[in-house]
């Protein structure tokens, strides 16, 4: 009994203050919002270090490709019991497609918290080159056999795409993308044009790509706002690749896009004020999005919008680029330039896993 209350008592010491302020960051918006971020980074760290411990192991079993989902199920587990936050999947049987590309919606760091509830197994990830280095986070990520992209370097990026679609091919692995390369946080329902990394790495390895869709949940989470609650995920049927060239590619994107919008917005709160009506919410890709192109550049009349800086082509200057951008503005393919919201983080990477916590 003395060795039970040697454990106990330390526990009965730090119980007392986390209930106190549990108690307390219920009257408190704006410390809840603080705390759970707290709980949100800690509960992160602490299942990246879990999982780059058990990459060793599952690796000498064969299973190096079921790191992500051991640890995304494991922080699903204990985020969502400690905050609150639960997720409904909707279309959980069109996970099991293997190999695909699965492209996902991109809101905030909460996305984390939406792959722990979903993650298939045998899939990686792939993240800007950057996150490589981010302590814990991108140990566990290089262990689990993450593909990272330099989007500073094109030449670099278009190999590592040809890399990852020859060994995703080999390996029988899907890979997780959040195709929109910037969180889109507001509290009306859209999605920004998606990069067409993605859709390269989908038609070089042939590969059937799988949208995922995670209701807007800003009534949940956004910049000062922390809220236990439920918010819905919902993965759409597969979207055969065969056959297509790289010069499909935009359309792709685009048609891929605009089931994605749609979704969303089936999904989400109906109540939430409409989108304003201006290019932001259209299908066409970003003159500031960077792409990368795989194959040819591709012709003229095949293209439905303006495409993104080429890699393999010098693209002519558009009238969009002649005019001076301020530092919160951003061009549309119609040329127009438009102010960023406040809500509205800009990554200089085309594909991010997480955003940092706001």
């Amino acid at each position: 009994m003395s060795y039970l209350s040697l454990i106990l008592k330390p526990l009965a010491y730090l119980g007392l203050p986390a209930y106190l302020l549990h108690r307390f960051s219920q009257t408190s918006p704006l410390l809840r919002y603080h705390l759970h971020n707290i709980i949100y980074v800690c509960s992160l760290s602490f299942c990246s270090t879990l999982g780059f411990c058990v990459a060793l192991p599952l690796s000498l079993m064969g299973r190096r490709y079921d790191v992500n989902y051991v640890v995304a199920r494991t922080f699903y587990t204990i985020f969502s019991r400690l905050v609150g936050v639960k997720i409904i999947v909707e279309g959980e049987e069109y996970l099991k497609t293997r190999p695909c590309v699965y492209v996902g919606n991109h809101q905030s760091m909460l996305d984390v918290h939406c792959l722990g509830s979903l993650f298939p197994v045998k899939t990686r990830i792939m993240a800007k080159k950057s996150l490589k280095y981010t302590p814990f986070f991108g140990q566990f990520m290089q262990a689990a056999g993450a593909v990272f992209i330099d989007r500073g370097n094109n030449a670099i990026a278009v190999r590592s795409l040809k890399e990852a679609a020859e060994d995703i091919k080999k390996r029988q692995t899907s890979i997780w993308v959040y195709a929109e390369g910037t969180r889109t946080s507001r509290p009306y329902h859209d999605v920004r044009p998606l990069k067409k990394g993605a859709f390269h790495l989908a038609v070089q390895a042939g590969l059937p790509i799988v949208p995922v869709v995670a209701e807007n949940y800003w009534n949940i989470y956004h910049k000062g706002v922390f809220n236990p609650g439920t918010f819905k995920v919902k993965v759409l049927p597969p979207v055969s690749t065969e056959g297509l060239t790289g010069a499909d590619v935009s359309d792709l994107a685009i048609r891929i896009h605009q089931q994605m919008l749609d979704t969303l917005r089936e999904i989400s709160d109906p109540n939430a004020p409409p989108a304003p009506d201006t290019p932001t919410g259209s299908f066409a890709l970003s003159q500031t999005t960077k792409d990368v192109t795989v194959d040819a550049p591709t012709p003229k009349e095949s293209t439905p919008v303006p495409s993104t800086a080429d890699v393999t082509a010098p693209q002519p200057r558009d009238v969009a680029e002649e005019r001076p951008m301020t530092p919160h503005s951003e061009v549309t393919s119609e040329g127009s330039s438009i102010r960023r919201s406040e809500n509205e983080t800009e990554e200089e990477e085309g594909m991010v896993m997480v955003g940092r916590p706001r």
